[in-house]
């Protein structure tokens, strides 16, 4: 029998097969689309991010990542990442690389979608496939959190991600932040010629219109050709009622999520798949929710506290201005981030 059913051939999914193998289990992978995945996102992988992957035994290419700029077209602040870089990775270059570990470790991928959830005491069946734990990776949206009763409302407004690449090379070794009223562009290297960004809004309008509210960046990038097709995605903020139902586990940003605002993703997908698992061959389920609790608490009280701050139409600006005149307090939160 299969130990290890993985919903969502995705990062967490990914991660979470690879360290089921790792660990001697067999670990199966159902996953509907074709490999590589692209999907929208800032594709800027914090150090802790690089590390985790390290530890599954990936290695990513990309550009070095050297800390974080902050700007709204007057002032700016910059903080350095501390004990290592971190990498500017195209998203579907980082899933080839997941997916070619998994591989390696005889990690075995169905094309299907799981489908209807069945389970008794000791097994559980998806996309006709059975096993004695199922990891739910199936992302932001997740089909089977909601199918298992664990899906739970989010008020108030959302907000929406818009990302595309421009055929440039990079001008900065940095994340760079731009603030403005209306939300923040992110701006990632990721290539010797192709630089990615992404804006993250509560606003829903065209990716152009969103880019005008960033004057310089938008000059910069004004006579770039080729720009790459608009992806998008939100909303963001997920909850979820629990992370567990009965041998099902949520993993991944299937288990809840913030906001993309600190560039964590990578590192939570590691993180939450590692406890899953770990729980798991513990023989101990139970203990997931608790050791899910501990390992994103840091990123959830950080970035909902930035969050909040964003979401005033001049905070943008007071953001940048405080840590423009206070560059030790922002050197601290970006090391609090890594």
């Amino acid at each position: 029998m299969i130990d290890v059913l993985v919903a969502g051939g995705g990062p967490a999914g990914l991660a979470a097969a690879i360290r089921a193998a790792a660990a001697g289990l067999e670990a199966v992978v159902v996953e509907p689309r074709t490999t590589p995945v692209d999907k929208a996102c800032g594709e800027g992988i914090m150090p802790g991010g690089v590390a985790a992957l390290r530890d599954l035994g990936v290695r990513v290419s990309g550009r070095e990542l050297r800390g974080i700029r902050y700007t709204d077209g007057r002032r700016s602040a910059e903080a350095a990442f501390r004990g290592g870089p971190g990498a500017g990775v195209r998203r579907t270059e980082l899933h080839t690389a997941l997916h070619e570990r998994a591989a390696a470790l005889g990690v075995r991928v169905v094309t299907a979608k799981a489908g209807e959830i069945r389970q008794d005491e000791d097994t559980v069946t998806a996309a006709g496939l059975t096993a004695r734990w199922l990891i739910a990776a199936d992302g932001l949206h997740s089909p089977l959190r909601r199918a298992l009763g664990l899906d739970r409302p989010v008020a108030g407004p959302g907000r929406y991600g818009l990302r595309r690449h421009y055929p440039l090379a990079p001008w900065t070794d940095h994340v760079e932040v731009h603030w403005s009223r209306h939300g923040e562009a992110y701006v990632t290297p990721v290539g010797e010629r192709l630089v990615g960004v992404a804006v993250l809004s509560r606003d829903r309008r065209p990716y152009d219109r969103h880019l005008a509210a960033f004057p310089a960046l938008a000059a910069r990038l004004a006579d770039s050709p080729g720009a790459t097709p608009v992806r998008g995605a939100g909303p963001l903020r997920q909850r979820a009622r629990g992370l567990r139902a009965g041998r099902v586990l949520l993993v991944g940003d299937a288990a809840g999520y913030v906001d993309a605002l600190t560039g964590e993703g990578i590192a939570l997908a590691v993180a939450t798949a590692t406890a899953a698992v770990d729980c798991l061959t513990a023989g101990r389920p139970e203990d997931y929710p608790r050791r899910w609790a501990r390992v994103t608490r840091r990123y959830r009280l950080l970035t909902a506290a930035l969050l909040g701050a964003a979401g005033h139409p001049s905070s943008g600006r007071l953001i940048v201005a405080t840590a423009h005149r206070a560059p030790v307090l922002f050197r601290t939160a970006v090391h609090a981030l890594q």
